[in-house]
């Protein structure tokens, strides 16, 4: 083990090859742990703290929440936008580290890492938060002190936790942004254990949090360790953490749910896939269709396919000019272009598994199944095309599955079994049947309709499936106001 600053890197900027150094996976607040020791692992220096220390960075966490409620609601959004402002200026050093770091840590081209970066960190800026707390409470005041609450008779407020513990994952970098920013724009202070890929990015917010927003970076620590390699740190968590928001897989949820107090609230965003559908009037004229095929190649080159709400599977209605197969050649077309913008880099591994996805789809077409096999030489994409409804699992890497529908109006009803894994659809209707279409796909739990266009971006005040994100971050507590008394005699 071995002794450095808990608060900036000790290594310089660019290693054997061109690499970025092992980069520091912690940020804690001043004092907190002035001196952690740390062990390798691959590109990163891990943290290891003995059981003083875990105590002393929790107790710090709990009791910056004095000072942290004090600044109003809309304040702390403003100045918590620092982190967008940043790291969404291409020349701001902080920017420039996430630049060249990212694309090693997360696997990402560094083109497709740019437009993450850029895309994301607008998500973060003073006015896209502060309009984030307008969007979840009509009063923003209730984050403040009691407000009276319409047609009720007694006056509420909204109270974050004493301290929060929030488990990220590994397959979007940034979502350990979002998730802390939501906590602390609730007065909440939060420590978070990022996922393996998305390291890189909440430690650098929480530095330019450390210079612009001293109360909200003193309420604010990151450490990320692989699995349960630092125990202490972890059951403490676990056992203080008035609140655990956890992102990732089915099991991953199942474990946190079973190691938590009975007693404390689980926000759990599990594994979810998303898709999209193009219905027989989007596909009436050639110019339309080859619009809606670009936009759902950006929407399947975003973040390489890896977010919830990355489309995999595309429902074609037949019926129109273009047919499905057709369409299918489009989409193959505008993935191909993409890859002078927006270069695809996929892994061994993930081009591993994509070659097993298209060997399975060629050996359905030996065997007589209407499929088409649309791919270039590599891995870059696929797009594979089939005759009707099928919902399988999401490969990623730019994979997308077209498959041919005579209507769309039977859609919901063969989505039933798969009620709470579909998160978003993008519907390419027009009216007045997209809303009629819609209401069907919300009956078999789809949470978002969306376009193509702004389906891999959602909004930051979008109904994180199904649920307000802040709203999902606070308690309430009523003040009910006592009966006048009887006028005397």
């Amino acid at each position: 083990m071995q002794a450095g600053s808990g608060m900036e890197p000790r290594c310089g900027r660019a290693g054997r090859q061109g690499m970025p150094d092992r980069f520091p996976s912690w940020h804690f607040p001043p004092g907190a742990v002035p001196t952690p020791g740390y062990e390798p692992l691959d590109d990163l220096d891990v943290a290891i703290l003995d059981p003083d220390q875990v105590d002393h960075l929790l107790d710090i966490l709990e009791a910056s929440a004095v000072e942290l409620r004090k600044i109003p609601a809309l304040e702390r959004a403003r100045r918590l936008g620092a982190v967008g402002r940043r790291l969404g200026d291409r020349g701001d050093p902080l920017r420039r580290e996430a630049e060249e770091r990212l694309p090693h840590q997360a696997g990402l081209s560094p083109a497709v890492a740019r437009q993450l970066l850029d895309r994301m960190s607008g998500q973060w800026t003073p006015e896209a938060l502060e309009r984030l707390v307008h969007v979840e409470f009509s009063d923003p005041a209730v984050l403040d002190g009691f407000r009276l609450r319409p047609g009720a008779g007694d006056r509420v407020c909204a109270v974050g936790d004493r301290l929060a513990l929030h488990v990220g994952s590994g397959n979007v970098p940034g979502v350990g942004v979002t998730s802390v920013l939501r906590s602390l724009l609730v007065g909440t202070p939060v420590l978070l254990k990022p996922g393996r890929g998305d390291v890189v990015l909440p430690v650098l917010a929480a530095r330019a949090l450390a210079g612009a927003f001293p109360e909200g970076a003193g309420a604010l620590a990151v450490a990320y360790w692989p699995g349960r390699a630092i125990p202490e740190l972890e059951t403490r968590a676990f056992e203080r953490a008035r609140r655990v928001v956890v992102y990732g897989g089915m099991e991953v949820v199942r474990s946190i749910r079973e190691r938590l107090p009975a007693h404390t609230p689980l926000v759990a965003y599990h594994h979810r896939v998303s898709a999209a559908a193009v219905a027989r009037e989007i596909l009436a004229g050639e110019g339309e269709a080859e619009e809606v095929a670009r936009a759902a190649a950006s929407a399947v080159a975003a973040y390489d396919q890896q977010g919830c709400v990355s489309p995999h599977i595309f429902w074609v209605e037949r019926g129109g000019s273009v047919s499905p197969e057709a369409w299918a050649r489009l989409l193959a077309r505008e993935l191909e272009a993409l890859q002078r913008t927006l270069p695809a880099r996929p892994t061994a591994e993930l081009s591993a598994r994509i070659q097993t996805v298209r060997g399975e789809a060629e050996m359905d077409r030996a065997l007589g199944a209407d499929t088409l096999v649309l791919a270039p030489g590599g891995t870059d994409w696929t797009v594979i095309c089939e005759s009707g409804f099928a919902f399988g699992g999401a490969c990623g890497g730019r994979t997308a599955r077209v498959q041919a529908m005579d209507r769309l109006d039977a859609l919901a009803g063969s989505l039933t079994p798969w009620e709470g894994i579909l998160q978003s659809v993008a519907l390419e209707c027009p009216e007045p049947r997209r809303t009629e279409l819609a209401r069907s796909l919300a009956q078999v739990g789809v949470s978002r309709i969306t376009t193509l266009e702004h389906q891999p971006w959602p909004a930051p005040w979008w109904l994180h499936d199904g649920s307000g994100p802040l709203r999902a971050l606070v308690g309430w507590v009523s003040l009910e106001m006592p009966e006048p008394s009887p006028p005397s005699c």
